[in-house]
């Protein structure tokens, strides 16, 4: 049987109905499947599962697609009209988890009966109603069901704030010494003699690099800083209110302990455990490199006492260049950005045996390039890339769902949002891309389950970006990156730059992973601890996680749109590093091995969350995780 892709509209009134009325069609064949389960007790197990099965594909497809508009659509109507459907969706499912009828239609089904896929579904389904809210009282199954439609209510208000919340300042025109010829052609003074700059990334990433002046430096990261402020003071203050009083009222300790019980990590308790160990292994590394960078700002600033968070990425790049021989001006010269779209292309295409056919698939914007995902003559999927940055747009990097892979019913569709420049890409830009690339890819191989509810990248939270962090060492390859390269002459990158940039990027790894504590003190503390003021005790969070201080006075939890989505664990971005780092041992024998390729394919990504993450790394090792290779790779071994 040949899936179809999802059918794009052509004109406008064609998405503002793809908005409206494609999630509201969903929505009705959910409740005419949760009206069957109620009512027809002569249904088998197998049968109520199926018909589950249904109704998730049916939420999954709506609510992914009116996420992907409400952060994409270039029209502010058909955002507008798309992000209402997703609160319906979302209010819908928790809704439905609350629901006693429904919930009776699955409690006392034995899993003796059912076979491991159906008994696996089954036991995620009751885990659900439970936390979910089903067996409290009346009054309480109540206010449970309006705190989940409050979070989702308040998470969509913080993130579209952030969307919006693009900047911009002026600056002098000879602050942008040091910055490459080509940004400041492109950003000529006006009749003041003063340059405009947003804080949009390929204004933010090449300033905050290249800029000697300290003043601009400072000046655009306190903006970036203060993105979606003070409108989302208040609303991170409420939603904080409502995880924690969602979370006693379901029985949970806090926020954390409610996130984590699905999680590898198991428990509240253990993050903090686990950021003591992330502590303990980087802080000595970090202690050593740290007087390196305020020695190389002092050369510039001779009374700076600190190094701040606006230095950090350029004094990294200064050492880099005078002491390892690595110019990052020099080395964006071989990443032309059409170069780099299509070396990802190719080299995940080599190695997860597929090819990427383009299609005119006239998706929401004229820079969305779309991609059928090809196994031979297979279609194994779709993905839409919109790379570029615009006003109203999702305004980082991130992988959205668009269709949940179902085998034999439901095509998988993914897309890629990101902001990246249309010119010369920084290496750091050309990582994030294979990390970024390295969801979509996840989100298609595993896309041919049986149930939607194990789809994609449906994993435990804490593994999901292990396989993207595992793809970025492709990045770090020399011979992947001469494959897709080239300067202005021709010429692909050298071999020995790579190695010198791969020996530089040793250097700062512990101030980066200290940079990375601080992100998940601020994650799990605002939710377990709700300080009264978020300004100040953010503030300490970051300066004493790391000697890279914060700007003082400013309120980055404001624009720190993972507070919503990882709520409490953003720890994972570090536990799915240890296991990253560990999984690229099995690729011993090459990056583009074709036989650990394989095995990979097979037993991690094809498997989407059909098995636990435990299962998956092990039995791609061979063994169970360790921590081992990320201390390795955190002493630059």
């Amino acid at each position: 049987m040949t899936l179809e892709p999802l059918p794009f509209p052509s004109d406008a009134a064609g998405w503002a109905a793809f908005a409206d009325e494609r999630p509201a069609a969903r929505i009705a064949q959910v409740h005419d499947i949760d009206d069957r389960l109620r009512s027809e007790p002569s249904l088998t197990t197998v049968e109520r599962l199926e018909l589950w099965n249904d109704a998730d594909i049916a939420l999954s497809e709506a609510l992914s697609e009116a996420y992907v508009l409400s952060e994409a659509h270039p029209d502010q109507a058909v955002r507008e009209r798309a992000e209402a459907q997703v609160q319906t969706v979302e209010s819908l499912s928790a809704a439905r988890l609350l629901d006693r009828d429904l919930w009776k239609a699955f409690a006392d089904a034995q899993a003796t009966a059912l076979d491991d896929d159906q008994a696996r579904l089954l036991a995620h389904l009751l885990r659900d109603f439970r936390r979910g809210g089903v067996e409290l009282d009346d009054a309480d199954r109540e206010r449970a069901r309006q705190l989940a439609d409050r979070d989702t209510e308040l998470s969509l208000a913080f993130s579209r704030n952030i969307r919006d919340g693009r900047r911009e300042i002026a600056v002098p025109a000879d602050g942008l010494a040091g910055m490459p010829q080509d940004f400041i052609d492109s950003h000529p003074a006006d009749e003041h003699g003063r340059v405009t700059l947003s804080t949009d990334y390929p204004d933010l990433m090449p300033v905050r690099d290249y800029a000697r002046d300290r003043a601009t430096r400072i000046a655009l990261v306190s903006a970036y800083n203060d993105l979606a402020w003070p409108e989302n003071d208040a609303i991170l203050a409420e939603l904080l209110d409502v995880r924690a009083e969602r979370a006693r009222l379901l029985g949970y300790p806090d926020w954390a302990d409610y996130e984590t019980e699905t999680r590898m990590i198991g428990s509240g308790a253990a993050i903090p455990a686990f950021l003591s160990r992330l502590d303990e292994a980087s802080r000595s590394a970090a202690e050593a490199e740290y007087p390196q960078l305020l020695e190389r700002l002092r050369r510039d600033v001779p009374d700076a006492e600190v190094v701040t968070i606006a230095d950090f990425w350029y004094l990294l790049g200064a050492i880099k260049r005078e002491q390892y021989d690595v110019d990052a001006q020099l080395v964006r010269s071989y990443f032309p950005f059409e170069r780099v779209v299509a070396g990802v292309l190719d080299v995940t295409g080599r190695l997860l045996d597929v090819q990427y056919v383009p299609v005119e698939a006239h998706a929401w914007h004229e820079d969305v390039q779309s991609f059928d995902v090809m196994r031979g003559d297979e279609r194994l999927g779709r993905i839409h890339l919109d790379l570029h940055p615009r006003e109203g747009k999702f305004s980082h990097a991130a992988c959205f769902p668009l269709a949940p892979g179902v085998a034999g019913r439901v095509l998988p569709e993914a897309a890629l949002l990101c902001n990246f420049s249309r010119g010369l890409l920084e290496h750091d830009e050309v990582v994030t891309f294979f990390h970024e690339f390295g969801h979509l890819v996840h989100d298609i191989l595993g896309g041919r389950q049986r149930f939607a509810r194990f789809s994609g990248v449906a994993t435990e939270w804490d593994f999901v970006e292990a396989p993207s962090q595992l793809l970025e060492e492709w990045a770090w390859d020399a011979g992947v990156l001469a494959s897709f390269s080239a300067d202005a002459q021709g010429e692909p990158i050298p071999a020995d730059l790579v190695e010198r940039m791969r020996t530089a990027d040793a250097f700062g790894r512990a101030l980066e992973v200290r940079r990375q504590l601080g992100h998940a003190n601020v994650s799990y503390h605002l939710h377990v601890d709700r300080p009264a003021d978020l300004q100040a005790e953010t503030e300490r969070l970051y300066a004493d996680a790391s000697p890279v201080q914060p700007l003082p006075g400013l309120h980055s939890y404001a624009g720190f749109g993972h507070l919503t989505g990882y709520g409490a664990c953003y720890y994972t971005y570090q536990w799915s590093l240890v296991i990253a780092r560990d999984l690229l041992s099995g690729f011993a024998g090459g990056l583009m091995d074709a036989e650990a390729a394989r095995r990979y394919r097979s037993e991690v990504l094809e498997r989407g969350g059909s098995r636990d993450a435990n299962d998956l790394v092990e039995a791609f090792l061979g063994r169970p995780s360790s921590f081992e290779a990320y201390r390795d790779w955190l002493a630059g071994a």
